[in-house]
């Protein structure tokens, strides 16, 4: 892989560049500011990065902005970004996910810590290829005539990537920022899921576009609806979002349900033709995180999408039972 490294020490710039000379097959190019790294970036004739390895604290420009930066350029909008910093302050993870981080991982590192993370990372560049290409294509699609060649369809169970929705984040980095809490303190953490119902209707309905669309629309409508409280969301497929929250907070599933809803109804969605699409969700049950190990932790993770997903159905069966003509003798 191509790799840019960014930190204001010279030391552990040095020890990167070792550490990679040890590991093999990488090429490492080194920056000590958020600017320089952008100037590289930015170069005309600088290759393309595969991944990047930013520290947190640095002047001027520390690694969230700069991640928030490189996040905002179409080229970077999915390549891995791994903090390297010894600020474990969950404020800091937060934030730092927030931005657009894939993962984190704390300093002093361990060699074989390093080696890890960057083979999943390896993993994670070669499978977003194509669909980085699928969702690209669909942007392309959508600004072109109707003559142009659709671009190949999205799998309902894919984890479609959402730009410029705050606080949206990949599901992979989801399944990273949870590991990390882990590992720490998980005092107050909760997680929940919201699923679209007859999300298979749409999809088989939408084009590739228009469900992209769709599915952004909704991540919209529910992170204003969660505006005021600390939280990370994340699209993991099949119409459901999971959402982890913080600071103690307690959600009431069915009020937030219904707030949802409410928006949904208000933003008055539609497809390309103009028709408009009846769009809801379900909200599953909150499932409390304190003091779960890693394994606990996704099955609670695995929990919450179930339960939404559940929700979805039962709500859908008691629509047909209502709506259902007995039969007379």
């Amino acid at each position: 892989m191509r790799i840019l490294a960014v930190d204001d020490d010279p030391i552990i710039l040095e020890l990167l560049t070792q550490f990679v000379q040890i590991v093999g097959h990488h090429d490492l190019l080194t920056a000590q500011s958020g600017r320089e790294a952008l100037d590289i970036v930015q170069s005309s004739g600088t290759a393309e990065f595969d991944c990047f390895l930013f520290d947190i604290q640095m002047p001027h420009m520390d690694g969230i902005e700069l991640t928030q930066n490189i996040r905002s350029t179409k080229k970077y909008a999915d390549t891995p970004v791994l903090m390297l910093t010894a600020m474990s302050d969950k404020r800091y993870i937060d934030a730092a996910f927030s931005a657009g981080a894939t993962d984190y991982v704390t300093k002093p590192f361990e060699v074989s810590e390093l080696t890890a993370r960057l083979r999943l990372v390896e993993e994670l560049v070669t499978s977003r290829q194509v669909s980085t290409k699928k969702i690209f294509a669909i942007q392309s699609f959508s600004n072109q005539d109707q003559n142009s060649t659709v671009p190949e369809a999205i799998e309902l169970h894919d984890p479609v990537s959402i730009y410029d929705v705050e606080n949206v984040i990949e599901f992979s980095a989801m399944e990273n920022y949870v590991r990390q809490l882990a590992r720490g303190s998980m005092f107050g953490s909760t997680t929940f899921a919201f699923t679209v119902r007859k999300v298979e209707e749409h999809h088989g309905a939408l084009s590739p576009a228009e469900f992209s669309f769709l599915i952004s629309d909704v991540a919209e409508m529910i992170c204003d609806t969660l505006a005021g409280h600390q939280f990370l969301m994340s699209y993991a497929g099949s119409g459901t979002f999971i959402c982890v929250t913080e600071s103690g907070w307690r959600p009431n599933m069915r009020a937030l349900m219904d707030a949802v809803n409410l928006s949904l109804a208000r933003a008055q969605i539609y497809d390309n033709s103009g028709q408009k699409l009846f769009v809801r969700v379900s909200a599953g049950d909150a499932v409390r995180l304190m003091w779960k190990s890693e394994s606990s932790v996704m099955e609670a993770i695995s929990a919450a999408y179930l339960s939404a997903e559940a929700a979805s159905a039962a709500h859908e069966k008691s629509m047909n039972d209502l709506w259902r003509v007995p039969q007379i003798a």
